[in-house]
């Protein structure tokens, strides 16, 4: 599939209805109001091919930039390329996806620590996006890696740009799920930020409390543990 082909079946899956979800969340370049659940499936469809990305994401149309996070080859996104495509956010929703390709390569630790210092707003919330998926899935950082960045939050969550707050916040969460350890130190930093503000326009999205989740994600972890050794225990 080439990009043309590419952007015309975006502009067939677009919807009027879409693009005015889309606006109220901050997008406000060109788009189609193209669907995740069909951006997943052409992504699927498409698997990797990383020159489509590059195409897709020098179009400037959102949707494609969308689809460009999910079948660019995560191998081949290097630091200068990274850096390239970071200049160009503008939206949360965008810079969601961003982050999920960033998380993929080996330049995600080393784009964090880069990262969560910026300036910029969307910069900013990529760094923290990626803190948060660091601590849920880099099992070989030491504690001492995220106190440090616990202390960042705390000191800096209600002075940073709107969206970078509840990235940190995010980030703060995901922290306090790593384990035991983390959780204590978490929840005591949790309340003595208390609430995050954040600006979520003409959505209904919420800030969440980063001490109610941490208990709640806690809570399903340990009745999902209970019911799997309830039903092992059956089969014995």
């Amino acid at each position: 599939m080439d990009v043309e082909q590419a952007l015309e079946q975006l502009q067939e899956m677009g919807t009027a209805q879409n693009r005015k979800v889309y606006a109220r969340h901050g997008v406000r370049e060109q788009m189609f109001g193209v669907s995740f659940a069909n951006l997943n499936k052409l992504a699927k469809s498409i698997k990797r091919d990383h020159p489509l990305a590059v195409a897709l994401w020098d179009s400037g149309n959102h949707d494609a930039r969308v689809l460009a996070t999910m079948v660019a080859d995560p191998a081949l996104a290097d630091e200068v390329f990274l850096e390239a495509w970071v200049a160009d956010l503008d939206s949360y929703v965008i810079t969601d996806a961003f982050s999920g390709l960033v998380g993929k390569t080996s330049h995600a630790r080393a784009r964090a620590e880069q990262w969560t210092g910026a300036e910029g707003e969307w910069p900013g919330r990529a760094g923290w996006h990626l803190v948060a998926h660091l601590a849920m899935k880099d099992q070989d950082l030491p504690d001492s890696y995220f106190e440090t960045l616990l202390a960042t939050i705390e000191a800096e969550v209600h002075s940073r740009k709107n969206r970078v707050r509840d990235a940190m916040n995010n980030a703060l969460i995901a922290i306090g799920i790593r384990n035991a350890e983390l959780q204590e130190q978490a929840l005591a930093a949790a309340a003595r930020i208390g609430k995050v503000e954040v600006d979520h326009g003409e959505t209904g999205c919420k800030t969440p409390d980063a001490t109610e989740y941490i208990h709640r994600t806690l809570a399903r972890r340990e009745q999902k543990a209970r019911a799997a050794a309830e039903k092992a225990a059956a089969r014995r």
